[in-house]
């Protein structure tokens, strides 16, 4: 499947003599480069990059951008100052002249930047990807893509809106094995599937520390957003993959926003779930469950941390199984399957070879990448939603049609969560 270009850009528009009708009706946006985005970043051209947030995450993403002869880093943000530092020696070092910010929106708010990565953590992933778009700016975010199920919508209501290119960074789509994974399932080569299984793992709770001086070099209010205030302490604004600031509520959904981001992505894909989701969410314990579980309305059951046989995802068929993991790796039963020729009749999944490259190539055609707003907002939402059963230590039910929670009122404002002051999402 080919990626589908949008039934026209701002610029034909004007060029076919709207514009009149188009300003009449079209949302201000407040970049004097937005016409760049529909059309005016050439082949040849270099785009600008922004990014925003420079810890553990941006390291791939920053070295990418600064050795690419289509992209240049003019732009860099971190609220904490020596990271920043660190960031901005980097790019001098190959050659990027940038300018470094405390505060996303001035960033966000300069002519000459073309697209903005967000690296931070994920409770400011809607606010500065919203401001990056009605800035006229193509957006890269880290997955999750969002903290909470409406801060999703908001998101998805503002790329279309301002016409914003948004690729979300679950990159297992732009991998060869997974996607062939996904197109087996898709074709019913293993037969009508009854059971995934998926290994996200485990953080430790997330504690309550002592207070400690907040260092001079971080401007911790400004991390913290829209997040309730709590005493700092380095455990808790700390990036590793161990856990550090994912293992809080406050700032991430814990591992179903990890590695579920990931995992229950590619279950989206192959089951063509792209634009619904799941109905039902079990906690782990509810009912002596032994794992966390969600079932599809067609009763499609996705269990997690349970029998995967040492892989990463593992899809269970009536006539076979296909078993997947990052590096490659890819067991079928039965083991002909690694090597089938799909035919000219089977769905084709949508092909990337290099997920940051096919968010380049969206932002040059304005097709859209392989995993963009929709269907990043449907794996977020589906992440979010096995939280909030969890946190409640109920089942959650769900209707992926109408977006919205099935009698359960408690879960239905969990959906959303307060912002602290002034810490308010962007129009």
């Amino acid at each position: 499947m080919n990626p589908s270009k949008p039934s026209f850009t701002r610029r034909q528009i004007l060029k076919g003599g709207l514009a009149t009708a188009f300003a009449s009706s079209a949302p201000m946006i407040l970049s004097s480069r937005v016409l760049g985005r529909a059309g005016n970043v050439g082949p040849n051209s270099r785009i600008n990059i922004g990014i925003v947030g420079n810890g553990l995450i941006s390291g791939g993403h920053r070295g990418f951008c600064l050795t690419q002869p289509s992209t240049q880093v003019v732009a860099l943000c971190d609220v904490n100052r020596q990271v920043l530092e660190k960031a901005m020696a980097e790019a001098k070092e190959k050659g990027a002249a940038c300018d470094g910010y405390n505060d996303h929106r001035e960033l966000c708010a300069r002519p000459d930047v073309d697209a903005v990565m967000v690296c931070t953590p994920d409770h400011w992933h809607a606010a500065i990807s919203i401001d990056a778009m009605r800035h006229g700016k193509d957006v890269y975010v880290e997955k999750p893509m969002t903290l909470t199920v409406d801060e999703g919508k908001a998101m998805r209501a503002a790329a279309a809106r301002y016409g914003s290119i948004l690729q979300v960074g679950s990159q297992q789509r732009s991998d060869a094995a997974f996607r062939r994974a996904a197109e087996l399932v898709r074709n019913s080569y293993i037969g009508k599937v009854h059971t995934i299984a998926c290994v996200l793992g485990e953080f430790e709770p997330g504690a309550q520390f002592p207070e400690q001086p907040v260092p001079e070099y971080l401007d911790y209010d400004r991390w913290l957003g829209p997040a309730p205030w709590e005493s700092y302490h380095p455990d808790r604004v700390k990036s590793n993959y161990g856990g550090g600031w994912r293992k809080f509520w406050d700032y991430g959904s814990r591992k179903n926003g990890d590695w579920g981001a990931h995992h229950f992505d590619i279950v989206q894909w192959a089951l063509g779930m792209d634009d619904s989701g799941p109905v039902r969410f079990v906690p782990k314990g509810y009912g002596g469950a032994p794992c966390q579980h969600h079932f599809y309305a067609d009763g499609t059951k996705v269990v997690r941390d349970g029998g995967t046989r040492g892989h990463m995802i593992r899809f269970i068929g009536e006539e076979g199984e296909v078993l997947v993991s990052r590096g490659g790796k890819l067991e079928t039963t039965p083991p002909g399957l690694n090597n089938l020729v799909f035919k000219s009749g089977d769905v084709r999944l949508y092909e990337s070879r290099d997920h940051r490259q096919n968010w380049l190539q969206g932002i040059r055609t304005r097709c859209q990448p392989i995993c963009n707003v929709e269907i990043g907002h449907r794996t977020a939402t589906l992440c979010h939603l096995s939280s909030i059963a969890e946190r409640l230590g109920r089942p959650v039910r769900w209707d992926p049609q109408a977006e919205q929670v099935i009698g359960d009122p408690a879960a239905s404002r969990m959906c959303d969560r307060p912002r602290r002051a002034p810490y308010s999402l962007p129009g």
